[in-house]
């Protein structure tokens, strides 16, 4: 079951300074303005131009991403929307206008996918497009001439490829059918050019996920070192304290690792389990980690915590301070391990690494005893909470 997420899930968690439109020199189309040519790679291997699509009695460019949950979110829309206009003489062409340098970790927690020409293809395949998808993230030029702000950011041009409409898909920033609707912007603006009308509302307000400039590249890389930097307090805990945490109660999904620095495939594993944290940093989630190793090797527990770059990001910190706990790495202080494997997860068979997932109310929604292979891992976490946004 997918459940409702935060619209703020896009902000980031360690500020920096965005390249305003001004310093990407982008255009800002005006509604009678001609199409900007184009050369671009399809994912199809072909080079595409604006010429290939000179036939269609409208044009639609589509700028989208593998990573936007906006995206994601319009996906079964546009759909029936191609299914209903392509047979009337509509062309269409997406195009990824990002740089995967550009994007953070943390803003790739509601996809499987970065956005580089590679993953273009795997996120085509799995969504079954069936219409050219086109990248322009090596220069961005494209995203430039047209001014594309957001992902999706959709521009319609009539047969004379003069722009007659510019702005957001729909109204709706969530998923799935037709039913979060009002005003389905970008039918309407088809509609009325095939049927040779004027286009009843010719400019709205993109909305999604912002434009991933290369120029943002430095800045990425000074909020990955602050974050590697972070220090971690590691906390003794009970087998009581570990049967609050597993109760949950928050909004959080809880990702679970019990580990030890002895332990070597506990160690192999670990920096799958800070990429899971990171990736889905942004959104309702935690990493809850929970060392086995003699309480007084807690020096050493916080030591290796800190050469993994385990540290929280400031969101995921205030998310359990506002609960009252100091942290979310903890050293078991008890003896007997029967009782926190009867805490944590009642089948738990034995032996470490262990990880569960478990929900806001306290359902283990998956378990793995062993080491954990981090894309399994993350599958897992990104197919309970989801890939957009749901009402």
């Amino acid at each position: 079951m997918i459940r409702l997420k935060s619209l703020f899930a896009s902000l980031l968690l360690f500020p920096f300074t965005l390249p305003s439109t001004a310093e990407e020199g982008l255009a800002d189309l005006k509604i009678g303005d001609s199409a900007p040519d184009f050369s671009l790679p399809g994912i199809d291997g072909k080079t595409w131009t604006l010429a290939d699509f000179k036939d269609g009695k409208v044009l639609v460019v589509f700028f989208t991403s593998n990573h936007c949950p906006t995206s994601h979110g319009a996906a079964d829309r546009l759909k029936s929307f191609l299914a209903d206009y392509r047979p009337r003489g509509m062309a269409f062409v997406a195009i990824n206008p990002n740089h995967p340098e550009g994007l953070s970790i943390d803003e790739l927690g509601y996809s499987k996918y970065s956005d580089g020409f590679e993953d273009m293809k795997l996120y085509a395949a799995e969504e079954g497009f069936d219409f050219p998808y086109l990248y322009d993230g090596e220069t961005q030029n494209v995203a430039r001439a047209y001014g594309c702000l957001t992902t999706p950011h959709v521009f319609v041009f009539d047969a004379e490829r003069k722009l007659r409409y510019k702005g957001r898909f729909d109204d709706s920033r969530f998923g799935g059918d037709d039913s979060t609707v009002k005003t389905p912007d970008t039918r309407n603006a088809v509609e009325a050019l095939l049927a040779g009308k004027p286009v009843p509302v010719e400019e709205t307000k993109p909305f999604g996920c912002s434009t991933k400039w290369r120029s943002k590249k430095t800045a990425v890389a000074e909020k990955m070192a602050a974050w590697d930097a972070t220090p971690v307090d590691v906390e003794t805990i009970d087998a009581a304290g570990v049967t609050a945490l597993r109760k949950n109660g928050t909004n959080k999904v809880r990702l679970f690792n019990v580990w030890a620095t002895w332990c070597a495939p506990c160690v192999q594993e670990f920096p799958d389990l800070v990429t899971a944290a990171r990736k889905f940093g942004l959104r309702d989630f935690e990493f809850i980690n929970l060392s086995v190793d003699d309480p007084a090797n807690a020096a050493a527990v916080k030591a290796f915590l800190e050469k993994q770059k385990a540290g929280m990001a400031p969101k995921v910190k205030k998310s359990f301070e506002a609960e009252g706990r100091k942290t979310n790495s903890y050293l078991y202080s008890g003896t007997d391990m029967d009782e926190v494997m009867l805490a944590l997860d009642p089948e738990w068979p034995g032996g470490i690494p262990h990880t569960i997932l478990v929900d806001t109310d306290g359902t283990i929604l998956w378990r793995h005893n062993g080491l954990v292979d981090g894309e399994t891992l993350r599958a897992k976490i990104l197919e309970h909470m989801g890939d957009y946004y749901v009402p």
